[in-house]
């Protein structure tokens, strides 16, 4: 990895905000001058906790959150998926906190201890919107520019803040490649193969699914995990730390609206349909990236990294991690920091 001088350059982002002009001073990015061979070995599972967690009001949101590493380090966030939380996280932050970085890892909308501010506000889940959580709590934290890494949801997050947005973007690392979704292409039919996979989206699609998610929450999603990650043995205590998190009260209906969405059952909130617009053309990612798949993924089988390749155009490595599921980053942590590193010095 090429050397890179450490540097801090302080900037003032000027938002509107009550009608008055509020200074946001944004950090950019700095490059670690670790390498992926410094990230110390790792048992997955070594970590149970990271601690007390912080909040902070961003946009719509009170924001749940971790955080590690020095306060000055290159900013990492790290994306979450559904049916898991922050714990996917556990033992790659450290890793990563000990290379330099500065590590969040916020709870995504209707999850954990992040909470909406008002109770008005339309519980929304389409892409953009949840994109747009990640950007206000850049915003919030004063972070001008992070590497965004994440897999499931976190992934789609990640490069839909890459592909938008690429002056927050320094690079990604993104599970299972461009996760774009595209509404219309959402119709078309997929091999019975696949659409078996997608059992729980047409579950969610009906009320007698809304209400077998409200009444087994925690079944569902563990049930979801062995499927998803069929080598991963998980214990009873690893699983309860992130099912805490669907006691969040908009835990349903996030994931719900999330899902129906997708599939063009519930309508998204119209003041972000140019945005929707503009997902749908399918932008191209010009950041750095490492896309990565585990070759035991129960729901999205381990490819190539070919058919999404022109998706891409900046430098991209893709590889594939041996005995690895769908929550990659809590089942391989070492294998999820290295990539980070890497791609912060492409």
């Amino acid at each position: 990895m090429k050397e890179h001088r450490r540097h801090f350059l302080g900037t003032a982002a000027m938002t509107l905000f009550a009608a008055e002009l509020v200074m946001i001073g944004c950090a950019e990015a700095q490059t670690s001058k670790a390498k992926p061979a410094d990230v110390p070995a790792i048992e997955p599972g070594t970590n149970t906790s990271f601690g007390s967690l912080k909040q902070i009001d961003a946009g719509v949101l009170n924001v749940g959150y971790a955080e590690a590493g020095p306060a000055d380090g290159p900013a990492v966030i790290l994306l979450h998926g559904w049916p898991y939380d922050i714990h996917s996280f556990v033992d790659v932050a450290p890793l990563l906190a000990s290379a330099g970085y500065r590590v969040i890892v916020p709870h995504l909308r209707g999850h954990g201890t992040t909470r909406f501010l008002s109770s008005a506000t339309f519980r929304n889940a389409q892409q953009s919107v949840v994109a747009l959580d990640v950007i206000a709590l850049m915003d919030a934290l004063g972070i001008g520019k992070a590497i965004l890494a994440g897999y499931d949801w976190g992934a789609r997050t990640a490069d839909i803040i890459a592909a938008l947005w690429p002056e927050r973007c320094k690079a990604t690392v993104s599970v299972n490649g461009y996760l774009i979704n595209n509404l219309e292409r959402n119709r078309l039919p997929l091999p019975p193969k696949a659409e078996h996979g997608w059992w729980y989206q047409y579950y969610f699609a009906t009320e007698r699914g809304r209400a077998g998610l409200y009444a087994n929450r925690r079944g569902l999603a563990k049930l979801i995990w062995e499927v998803n990650s069929p080598k991963w043995n998980f214990d009873d205590a690893t699983f309860d730390r992130t099912a805490a998190s669907f006691d969040n009260p908009d835990y349903v209906s996030i994931v719900i609206h999330n899902y129906r969405w997708r599939l063009s059952l519930a309508e998204g909130d119209p003041q972000y349909n140019d945005l929707e617009k503009r997902l749908a053309e399918g932008p191209v990612i010009a950041v750095p990236t490492i896309t990565l798949d585990g070759d035991s993924d129960g729901v999205a089988p381990a490819t190539d990294g070919a058919s999404y390749a022109g998706k891409f155009s900046g430098k991209r490595t893709h590889r594939i991690i041996k005995g690895i599921g769908h929550n990659l980053p809590q089942e391989a942590p070492q294998a999820f920091a290295e990539a980070i590193v890497e791609v912060d010095g492409y």
